[in-house]
């Protein structure tokens, strides 16, 4: 990749080049990141992508949304904002009900609320308009919670979108995609096409534990492209550089990488369970 000098963001509000976050409970560690692409860069684009985390206190979850604006819409950055932080509103208030679960369902369905609420204030439309609120800030999103239990943590997501997680097993240094975006019939990729919010498409909860050799991923395409199945020089990487939690910094700056043609946006949220006697 030539060496160049990053522009400025043009959006009309403060959007960092890139955001960092990391700290631990007693159940978990948590690393995230979202990096502003070299092509954003070079062109002074906005970063797209978003990334939220927070530990609900009660249940000791962690709760995670990653979302990834759609390159089309010109106001995608303000939709992928308002789609993470609506989400991690939604967990929390589902946690903090009478049942202590979230309703997956509702939760996208208010995501979508949201940026077509997002859009009319910042559009100064008369009212809600869903198809402008698509054209202008439709956005992917993976928002999901880990839950310490007795027996192992567990893991729930919900994904509308091409963004994406993974479990990578720190022992075999393997990738374990958990929710496939791009639709397969035998051998041949059938649709890859992405339903972006406020669009609702098919809803597909996926849950499960996380074992004492794993931990969890949860990225856009621009980590997921690049990283394929695992089996390559990114894969290689990040299996090597996530064995162990890496300092928060580190954690930015290996994602801030250039591999090939792919530029775009990364944006990483990354989960260790603590073993036992840690």
């Amino acid at each position: 990749m030539p060496k160049f000098t990053s522009r400025p963001s043009k959006a009309a509000a403060y959007r960092a080049d890139y955001i960092v976050d990391g700290w631990s409970t007693r159940h978990f560690t948590v690393r995230a990141a979202s990096v502003r692409g070299y092509s954003h860069r070079y062109g002074g684009e906005p970063r797209q992508d978003d990334v939220a985390v927070a530990w609900h206190r009660p249940s000791g979850a962690v709760l995670f949304a990653v979302a990834d604006g759609v390159s089309q819409a010109p106001l995608s950055h303000i939709g992928a904002t308002s789609a993470c932080r609506a989400a991690l509103g939604v967990m929390t208030a589902g946690l903090d009900g009478p049942e202590h679960e979230v309703d997956w369902k509702g939760l996208l369905e208010s995501v979508a609320w949201q940026i077509c609420e997002q859009a009319r204030l910042s559009l100064r439309l008369p009212e809600i308009d869903p198809v402008v609120a698509e054209e202008q800030m439709a956005t992917t999103l993976v928002a999901g919670l880990v839950l310490p239990q007795a027996d192992g943590p567990w893991v729930q997501l919900v994904q509308a979108g091409d963004s994406n997680a993974w479990m990578l097993n720190r022992r075999s240094r393997r990738f374990r995609c958990l929710a496939p975006s791009k639709y397969r019939r035998g051998e041949d990729v059938v649709s890859n096409a992405v339903v972006a919010l406020p669009r609702l498409g098919a809803i597909d909860v996926k849950s499960g534990p996380i074992t004492s050799d794993e931990m969890l991923l949860v990225g856009t395409d621009g980590f997921g492209d690049p990283l394929g199945d695992g089996d390559n020089a990114v894969g290689a990487h990040f299996a090597a550089a996530l064995a162990d939690v890496p300092p928060t910094l580190k954690f930015a700056h290996d994602l801030d990488f250039s591999f090939e043609t792919w530029d775009d946006d990364r944006t990483l949220f990354a989960l260790w369970p603590h073993r036992i006697g840690d």
